[in-house]
């Protein structure tokens, strides 16, 4: 279903920081707007290609995943076994927030419970494979992502039960 021009809070914050760093900027230097402009601009055209299929990709998982298979799964009756797999998922998730985050709204719009949703998102933000292989690894080494991972398995696990435990849906 089509929306219309959304202006929520997190919005309205982004422009008024624009236009507040668009000011400070002028009063640095009048050209320096345009050339800020410009440069902020022309990462429109690395983001649609990613973006536009990304939010093709989330409308087709909406059709095509039954609502009644997320609920029964992953729904308000779901147990631990459902932030497991949730966990598991945000691991395996590929790429950056635009495709995580439409995905995550798909779940949550098919019936996903909070619990399991904070687990998917908790684990995609700390252990995407993706930018293990492709940043953190070549850049910072090996025992420098078991460091940090370990620590840390348990938290999109521990995230999704306190969220399930102390929110009433």
């Amino acid at each position: 279903m089509p929306r219309g021009l959304s202006l929520d809070l997190s919005a309205v914050v982004l422009i008024a920081l624009a236009v507040v760093a668009t000011g400070v900027a002028y009063w640095k230097d009048p050209g320096l707007p345009l050339l800020g402009a410009k440069g902020g601009l022309s990462m429109v055209w690395f983001i649609l290609p990613r973006l536009i299929p990304a939010l093709i990709l989330a409308g087709m998982l909406q059709v095509i995943i039954p609502e009644e298979t997320v609920a029964r799964f992953f729904g308000r009756q779901s147990g631990i076994g459902a932030i497991l797999m949730a966990s598991a998922a945000g691991v395996l998730t590929p790429g950056g927030p635009m495709v995580s985050v439409p995905l995550l709204v798909v779940l949550a719009n098919s019936g996903m419970a909070l619990g399991p949703l904070v687990a998917y998102m908790t684990s995609w933000s700390l252990f995407g494979v993706q930018r293990i292989i492709a940043w953190e690894a070549p850049l910072m080494g090996w025992r420098f992502v078991l460091v940090r991972v370990v620590p840390s398995l348990a938290f999109p696990v521990i995230a999704g039960w306190l969220v399930k435990l102390y929110y009433d849906e």
